[in-house]
């Protein structure tokens, strides 16, 4: 009788093996996917500025996009790394500080900007995904601190006129007063005075929407951030009418929904769990709220942003579930 042989295992070649950190499982999308998305979702933004402040806002948003792309390839240029600009993180982060700026900024203000984006809102801590603040919001906080006469002045919109270079000084919605105050269907469409992305409420909810569908952004920092904000204005304004306007006023009016949608959603800056994401917007609509009806500045979206950015590591710590089968070893001391 022949003894039955047991086969051998065949071991992979060495060099088939394939060792990789995780995720293991990729999925299709890139930076300079991603970007693209945004870039798309912010189009309609763009288009309200250029048809209600015309050459002057496409001014501020060329200087705005080529000034922070070739300060980041200059700064890689210096540090001897690899070209960065076709991720379009650097394009983007332009677009996004002119949408910070107003139509009447000079081109100093815009490089400056530039500068103050990539070099110490992004660069300085190692570029792209390591800088803990948005670096269009740093931009914009810092130059609103230096320069706060010009970062104030905003222009009156011309709707149509794109050969208009006449700067009329107008006052923003929420630091307007009395007869000034603009109406909820002027805030809805853009017809009012501000930052290039403080003007078209139905412009910003259209790419909001868009990023949501594609679903690059997490749906609960927009809900919590714009939500906290119409809860406390509406219950404030419920009560003393004449300290603040209501919660319709409040949403359409400056800079909340391009900061809910644009800026406090950015994936670098905010945090990564569902729980982190409703802490991080209810953070971000307190502070806001407590700015503009109680502080010093008619607008408070930048300020909240950055500060919330400051505590998202500690969000993430303290949301972050544990490991599958995790078991916390007890120390001797314990």
């Amino acid at each position: 009788m022949s003894e039955e042989t047991t086969p051998a295992i065949q071991m992979p070649d060495a060099t088939q093996l394939v060792i990789s950190n995780s995720p293991h499982i990729r999925g299709g999308e890139t930076i300079s996917k991603i970007m693209v998305h945004v870039l798309v979702a912010l189009a309609p933004a763009v288009a309200a500025a250029l048809w209600f402040f015309g050459l002057a806002a496409l001014q501020v948003m060329v200087l705005c996009t080529v000034g922070c792309v070739a300060v980041e390839e200059i700064w890689n240029k210096c540090a001897k790394r690899a070209p960065t600009w076709k991720d379009g993180s650097a394009a983007l982060t332009g677009l996004l500080l002119a949408m910070n700026l107003s139509a009447g900024a000079p081109w100093w203000i815009c490089i400056l900007g530039a500068l103050l984006a990539i070099g110490l809102g992004k660069q300085i801590f190692g570029g792209l995904g390591f800088n803990p603040f948005n670096p269009a919001l740093v931009a914009r906080v810092a130059l609103l601190i230096g320069f706060p006469s010009l970062m104030t002045s905003w222009v009156v919109p011309q709707a149509g006129k794109f050969m208009a270079c006449d700067v009329l000084t107008g006052a923003t919605p929420l630091g307007a007063s009395g007869e000034a105050v603009a109406t909820i269907n002027n805030l809805f469409m853009g017809n009012v005075g501000g930052c290039l992305g403080e003007t078209s409420a139905l412009a910003l909810i259209i790419g909001g929407v868009y990023l949501l569908i594609k679903k690059l952004i997490k749906w609960q920092v927009p809900v919590a951030f714009i939500g906290t904000v119409a809860i406390i204005s509406g219950v404030v304004h419920y009560f003393n009418p004449d300290m603040t306007p209501d919660s319709l006023y409040h949403i359409l009016a400056g800079g909340l929904l391009i900061g809910a949608f644009f800026m406090a959603t950015d994936m670098v800056t905010s945090p990564m769990t569902a729980n982190g994401a409703l802490i991080f917007g209810f953070g971000c609509g307190l502070i806001t709220s407590v700015i503009r009806i109680w502080g010093g500045y008619p607008e408070g979206v930048s300020f909240s942003i950055l500060f919330m950015n400051a505590l998202t590591p500690l969000i993430d710590r303290s949301t972050i579930g544990k490991p599958f089968g995790y078991i916390r070893v007890k120390k001797e001391s314990e």
